[in-house]
């Protein structure tokens, strides 16, 4: 239903509803009367007048969304990745995409925190969820675009004080990508570490919003306007305690975490756009006649066929992401197995969230275009909500991972293995450098011997001495 009338998209009949339990459908049914009620409106003003999506957000908080995941005994509902990607689809299917991509990153911040959750992280960030409060991600760096795995214009040094971390850290972050920037009551930053050894030595923090830094007066986009999503400035001290997990932790937390729920939650969204595009789609040209030749635009086989391969292949897509996250919730024990460092789960179907993103963003890109065709020039019209719908959905492919990214991710592993990936910068590829080096005279091969001795001699000097 919606409101007092039935839905006028498509029905249950085309959800994959034997993935979801008797409680996600109910979950389901609050959300969309919640869409139905203020928050399908309040899309309209966001993308209208870039404004932050925060009294949606808010109505999620109100009942229990923005602890979804968080074990009951910490105020949550106690729920699992299925549920998880259930909510952001339909949040952007019947509502508003910006407050779902918000959404995403919001519980991406809570997850992160729960992966390596303390008394302290949890009274000050996850408690008080429910009264509205909101986090982020903030994993971007502007000198490494969508391979935000290397944050270059980051690190951190510890303050003197007693026990790890006890003086608190010195925190530096310069991101170029974050949602709710600006707006966000607290975000979870990866820099590089302390000490830092190289690109897999990365750290985990969580910053208040009085210690980040934005500017989200400059954000301007062609589609998700509401979600702000601007650049961060970190530059300050914060308490010991506000480290998430042990210093070196941030590629255990990448993978593990923030990626696995990351690419199920962002994959949802784009799912959820396109269900939400057939919708308006079917709404039309069941309406719209002809009156000429007494037809329905329904009626014509080619828009048949339009809505035929979308609903196709969105549904593919859907339930490859419920099924993606049936593996996180069997590896997880429906996510609530406690990981200690050294210990992952999600981690091993990573590549399957790859895939996954790549598929939904592809398939959405192509499910809006599809549905422009099918409701003709009036569905160009603003009014009709398709066109929001279009714009939002382009940020799939190009949100990162890109799907460049993720294609080569998964073509080059594919071939030669996962070891040849190397995106933590780790391995040296012997075959390129025999490659390039067999290009040069013996001059040339002499001169470049002399530059990697001299930095092989400055690299020891930087190294400390032994004791």
């Amino acid at each position: 239903m919606w409101g007092s009338e039935p839905y006028w998209g498509l029905s249950y009949d085309w959800d994959p509803d034997w993935m979801l339990t008797e409680r996600h459908k109910e979950l389901r049914a609050t959300l969309i009367d919640l869409c139905q009620q203020e928050m399908r409106d309040n899309a309209k003003r966001s993308d209208d007048e870039l404004k932050f999506p925060r009294r949606n957000l808010e109505l999620l908080g109100e009942h229990g969304f923005l602890a979804l995941t968080v074990p009951e005994e910490y105020g949550g509902l106690g729920e699992n990745h299925a549920a998880y990607s259930m909510v952001c689809e339909t949040i952007a299917r019947y509502g508003c995409a910006s407050t779902a991509m918000c959404y995403v990153m919001h519980m991406g911040a809570v997850n992160a925190i729960m992966l390596r959750s303390t008394p302290a992280l949890i009274d000050k960030y996850i408690r008080p969820l429910n009264s509205g409060k909101i986090g982020t991600l903030s994993y971007s760096d502007p000198e490494t675009g969508s391979h935000f795995w290397y944050p270059i214009s980051s690190g951190a040094e510890r303050m003197k004080g007693d026990g790890e971390g006890g003086g608190g850290f010195r925190v530096r972050k310069k991101a170029s990508w974050t949602t709710s920037a600006g707006f966000a009551d607290f975000y979870v930053i990866q820099t590089t570490s302390p000490d830092f050894k190289g690109y897999d030595d990365l750290s985990v923090f969580v910053v208040d919003a009085e210690d980040a830094h934005a500017q989200p007066a400059l954000w301007d986009a062609l589609g998700l306007r509401g979600n702000q999503s601007g650049g961060l400035d970190v530059q300050g001290q914060i308490p010991g305690d506000q480290i998430v997990g042990p210093v070196g932790d941030g590629a255990e937390s990448n993978d593990e975490s923030v990626d696995p729920w990351f690419l199920l939650g962002s994959s949802s969204v784009w799912n959820g756009i396109a269900m939400g595009a057939i919708d308006i789609a079917k709404r039309h040209t069941t309406r719209k006649r002809h009156v000429d030749v007494g037809l329905r635009v329904c009626d014509y086989p080619t828009i048949q066929d339009y809505v035929g391969e979308a609903v196709i292949d969105s549904n593919a897509a859907r339930v490859f992401a419920l099924s993606v996250a049936e593996a996180f919730d069997r590896a997880t024990d429906s996510n609530t197995r406690v990981l200690q460092p050294g210990t992952t789960a999600r981690a091993e179907f990573l590549h399957w969230g790859w895939q996954l993103k790549f598929a939904a963003a592809k398939n959405v890109a192509h499910v809006v275009d599809k549905m422009l065709h099918a409701c003709g020039g009036s569905g160009y019209k603003r009014d009709m909500e398709l066109e929001r719908y279009l714009r939002d959905a382009k940020a799939g492919w190009v949100m990162g991972p890109t799907n460049e990214v993720l294609r080569q991710f998964v073509g080059k592993s594919a071939l030669l293995g996962f070891e040849v990936l190397d995106y933590w910068n780790q391995h040296v590829n012997e075959r390129a450098i025999a490659n390039e080096t067999k290009k040069l005279d013996a001059k040339g091969k002499r001169a470049l011997a002399e530059k990697l001795l001299a930095q092989a001699a400055e690299d020891e000097a930087k190294e400390p001495v032994a004791r």
